[in-house]
């Protein structure tokens, strides 16, 4: 089935959502993409407002990132780092490199200077050039924090502390973006999704990627109501997350880590087509059954070339979707 070029609104967290989206890029040359980046990862390091979610997209998408790791900058040294931990200042388990400090220079200087994170984020843009609007969730600050118990003492951490400090070691208890009950979305989100052909969930996390998205009042529900096809693509394949630490967070929100009951979780009241990995073809009966289209294709993103065929049959199910 032959798809149209068409407005695109592309939910994304970091490594996941932004190699799918240069493979969308591929796939849909011609499509006005915008992405609603989670800023719910955001943290303030030695007093540098860092969005590592929204960087990823921009980075990976005008050509700057390290493409080994996913995250982080290409050619990256590590001075400014050193010479931290030589004065004793932490935290030393995030470590932001030379090239990167540039960028949340600029980012806390702007913010300093009363210019809301849309706006930043236009104007880092600008350099980049990552060829989609992407704009933040939220200007508001929200933070996703994981409730653990880590030496017999319970206590919440920032999501960067217990991916990236305790390496996902202890159970996460409870999943809360702080401040998004209270947050807005950023000028543009709404409008965006009302004026979308077609939106998608890329196979990122679906709890504290886009489901912190999701949190900010006013966006599922413009999603729900926007009478477009909505697609999600299973972060999940063999019962396990293809990276990161999904199956996790997904446990402390009570959810299965499969392929179905991620699609379920979203629900049929949001989401209309999901694609599920060729070794969970089992999985398509049961997300049907729930009223929500289902194909199994290959889910792996090896490459560009893979992520663009990945892409290609999200909109391909999106016509689907939209013919019935």
């Amino acid at each position: 089935m032959q798809q149209r070029a068409s407005r695109i609104v592309v939910l994304a967290g970091g490594i996941g959502g932004a190699r799918f989206l240069r493979g969308l890029q591929q796939a849909a040359p011609d499509a006005d993409i915008t992405v609603i980046g989670n800023t719910g990862d955001d943290i303030h390091l030695f007093g540098l407002k860092v969005c590592p979610d929204l960087d990823t997209v921009m980075y990976t998408l005008g050509g700057g990132i390290h493409e080994g790791q996913g995250w982080g900058r290409a050619d990256e040294t590590f001075a400014v780092k050193d010479e931290l931990k030589a004065y004793g200042v932490g935290p030393e388990w995030f470590g932001l490199g030379d090239r990167d400090f540039a960028t949340h220079i600029v980012r806390t200087q702007m913010l300093a200077a009363g210019y809301p994170l849309s706006a930043v984020t236009e104007a880092l843009c600008e350099r980049w050039q990552p060829g989609v609007r992407l704009l933040p969730m939220s200007d508001d600050r929200v933070e996703t924090h994981v409730a653990v118990e880590v030496d017999g003492e319970r206590k919440a951490v920032h999501f960067q502390e217990y991916w990236v400090r305790l390496r996902a070691s202890v159970p996460a208890e409870a999943i809360v973006p702080v401040g998004a009950d209270q947050a807005k979305p950023a000028p543009g989100v709404l409008e965006a999704i009302a004026d979308a052909d077609v939106i998608l969930f890329p196979p990122s996390n679906p709890v504290v990627s886009v489901g912190t998205i999701l949190a900010v009042p006013g966006i599922r529900e413009a999603i729900a109501d926007a009478g477009v096809p909505v697609v999600g693509l299973s972060p999940i394949v063999g019962d396990a997350p293809v990276r990161g630490m999904a199956d996790k967070v997904l446990a402390a929100v009570g959810v299965e880590s499969t392929a179905s009951a991620v699609a379920l979780h979203y629900g049929s009241g949001l989401i209309d087509g999901w694609l599920v990995d060729e070794v969970d073809a089992g999985h398509v009966g049961p997300v049907e059954e729930a009223g929500i289209r289902c194909r199994a294709v290959p889910l792996m993103m090896t490459d560009t070339d893979a992520s663009a065929r990945m892409a290609a049959e999200a909109l391909a199910l999106a016509e689907e979707v939209r013919a019935v």
